[in-house]
């Protein structure tokens, strides 16, 4: 479950699980510990994670800590939201190939254990019963990022929406 931070007219975030107000450095400290946060108006309720994580990634460029080159930033404003759609095939497709080369490694690697002699039958036949409790998980985890795909989409349409007027 995402971390609610509400963001007030004032600009201030306010963690509501720990009943504190943070910064944006707080807010990357809990980020790169893991926690997955959501930012939300406080009068209105709107969704305002991607405006916050963007200013994060800004702050850090001012900061020097992560430098984005200027070409790429350059490409990223003239082509505005086309971007985003590459960005979001390149980068489903990179996880699928990851995720294919893990399988077919644990496979080898399996494999080359029976062969070797290191594994005994009855242990093989636990892993294949893991292997058949993982597809609910994947299918699961396929679900979440298509609803998040959804997301960004309504924010992106929400988003052009509002630069039009």
């Amino acid at each position: 479950m995402a971390y609610v931070i509400k963001r007030y007219s004032n600009r201030k975030l306010y963690d509501v699980q720990e009943s504190r107000y943070v910064t944006l450095d707080e807010l990357e400290g809990m980020i790169r510990d893991g926690k997955e946060i959501s930012v939300v108006d406080a009068a209105t309720g709107e969704d305002l994670t991607p405006v916050t994580l963007a200013q994060i990634i800004l702050g850090s460029e001012r900061n020097r800590r992560a430098t984005l080159p200027p070409a790429f930033l350059h490409q990223l404003i003239k082509h505005g939201e086309a971007w985003q759609e590459f960005f979001q095939k390149s980068l489903r497709s990179s996880l699928e190939g990851i995720l294919t080369s893990q399988r077919a490694a644990d496979r080898v690697f399996r494999e080359w254990a029976a062969r070797a002699g290191l594994v005994p039958s009855g242990e093989r036949t636990a892993r294949g019963e893991k292997t058949r409790e993982a597809a609910p998980e994947m299918e699961r985890l396929r679900d979440e990022v298509a609803a998040l795909q959804e997301k960004l989409k309504t924010l992106e349409q929400r988003l052009s929406r509002k630069k039009k007027r």
